[in-house]
């Protein structure tokens, strides 16, 4: 299958950090269907070969399993090249379809690189130009609009050029393994699914702690902050994939029904309830990596007095027969005491314990970071007498480990479907309005908060108020058990 892989803003930050890598493990791999090309358009003025070497040149950057040998480099760069494209100009596009017109390939993947507010200004120019034949597809990177209203704008001009199954909507965290293996867990296996219910679960958190803080990116994340950034997409698209029936089939619609359903049985915020189930919070201060660090008001291009929350920790409920009661907590931030992300399903504890000292409950870690894999918590005798407490055990699945010559990044898995038209890992437009619709609530409480965030010291697990949210309920987070 011959194609053409576009990438606009193809001298921007996430193409030549993530997608450019991640293709080139495909190329190294050699999962990247034969008979593609590559092309990068950007404003600059640059040949091909002047392209490849600057792309050649931040590859050094790139973690060491994935930098390329030089003959490995030069090999991928057959495939590379370069446009200069003003995404203003309705010309420019039409020597685009000139380009791909060239060899009419079978595939075209657009991938939209670029800031988001371009999204309906580069769809509608795609339309006009005729870039919108069937064998074409557009990928939409996160964030997708900034608040309800805009996502349906962008939705809306999307839809106005292209087919609902021809627009790709990418959340990187859906193409993790373990993300893959929590359906494969569930819908693949006798073992879990009839677990999987209020019965026998106590709670389920969903972590997703960064250890850097924002870096360079000052004035683009005050825009945004942890809600937007982390919550509404990454974080309840996890949930969706724990909580959702299962599907009756594995086709993409069919799992996306059910994602829809869950996100709509969310438990809907108030301005009561944002105050008692929403921590937000912003770092300050403190120590990270044995190095003290500065706070967020102190970082380059923050404005004075920012109120943008660096933190957030909520409670919520899925309100349907399998899990009315059961609470979920969601937790994201930067400057936290590690790089974690990870899916921890506590399960209840036995009814009548009869062995003494503390009554460990089951658990089921799914880790997302630093590594891929899983941890069954269990209890287990020593053998050394009849009245010994049980010992905490855990059977670990280490995906690296258990899948050497297999291992597929996100960004590789998600790029590779979106070539072979495989829409399964990708959101729909009405998941994502519907993820919008619920955090909404939330964004107008705080807007009406004058009181800010709470402070918590860089390097720490956030502000003290996000553990007191789960010590509520009588639980712990899965770090401090």
């Amino acid at each position: 299958m011959s194609f053409d892989l576009v990438f606009f803003g193809g001298t921007g930050d996430l193409t030549w950090r993530k997608l450019m890598p991640a293709l080139f493990q495909a190329f190294r791999h050699g999962k990247l269907p034969a008979g593609g090309r590559i092309l990068a358009v950007a404003r600059d003025e640059q040949s091909d070969e002047q392209y490849r070497a600057w792309l050649k040149a931040r590859f050094q950057e790139v973690d060491d399993a994935k930098r390329p040998s030089s003959e490995e480099f030069d090999r991928f760069a057959e495939l590379l090249h370069y446009r200069r494209m003003d995404l203003s100009q309705p010309d420019h596009y039409q020597r685009l379809k000139e380009w791909l017109s060239e060899r009419n390939a079978d595939t075209v993947v657009l991938y939209l690189a670029t800031s988001p507010h371009l999204f309906p200004q580069i769809c509608e120019q795609l339309g006009v130009a005729g870039l919108n034949t069937p064998r074409v597809r557009v990928v939409l990177e996160k964030p997708l609009g900034h608040d309800l209203r805009s996502a349906q704008e962008i939705n809306r001009v999307v839809r106005s050029v292209f087919d609902e199954n021809q627009a790709f909507r990418i959340d990187h965290y859906l193409g993790k393994p373990s993300v893959q293996n929590l359906a494969a867990l569930r819908f693949g296996n006798a073992l879990f699914e009839p677990l999987w219910r209020r019965e026998c679960i106590a709670n389920i958190q969903i972590t997703l702690a960064e250890s850097l803080g924002v870096g360079t990116r000052g004035d683009f994340y005050d825009r945004t902050g942890a809600l937007r950034d982390m919550i509404q997409n990454h974080a309840l698209q996890l949930l969706t994939m724990v909580a959702m029936e299962p599907p009756s089939s594995n086709d993409a619609d069919a799992i996306r029904d059910e994602k829809l359903k869950v996100l709509r049985s969310l438990k809907p915020f108030t301005e009561e309830s944002v105050a008692r189930d929403v921590v937000r919070g912003q770092y300050r201060a403190g120590m990270s990596g044995g190095k003290p660090v500065p706070g967020y008001l102190e970082e380059t291009k923050v404005p004075a007095g920012s109120h943008c929350e660096t933190f957030v920790a909520l409670r919520t409920e899925v309100q349907n027969w399998r899990w009315a009661g059961v609470p979920f907590y969601l937790r994201t931030g930067k400057r936290l005491a590690a790089r974690d992300a990870e899916i921890v399903v506590n399960f209840r504890p036995v009814p009548h314990p009869i062995f003494p000292g503390t009554n460990r409950a089951n658990k089921l870690v799914i880790k997302l970071q630093p590594e891929d894999g899983l941890e069954l918590h269990l209890s287990a005798a020593k053998g050394s007498g009849q009245s010994e407490a049980l010992s905490p055990v855990f059977l670990d699945l280490d995906f690296d480990k258990a899948f050497p010559t297999d291992r597929v990044g996100a960004y590789e898995r998600l790029l590779l479907d979106a070539i072979a038209g495989r829409l399964n890992l990708f959101v729909r437009s009405d998941e994502q309005e519907q993820a919008w619709r619920w955090v909404e609530p939330v964004l107008d409480a705080w807007r009406k908060d004058t009181t800010g965030p709470r402070t918590y010291a860089a390097g720490s697990w956030g502000p003290a108020a996000a553990s007191a949210l789960v010590a509520r309920d009588g639980f712990a987070w899965f770090e401090e058990e």
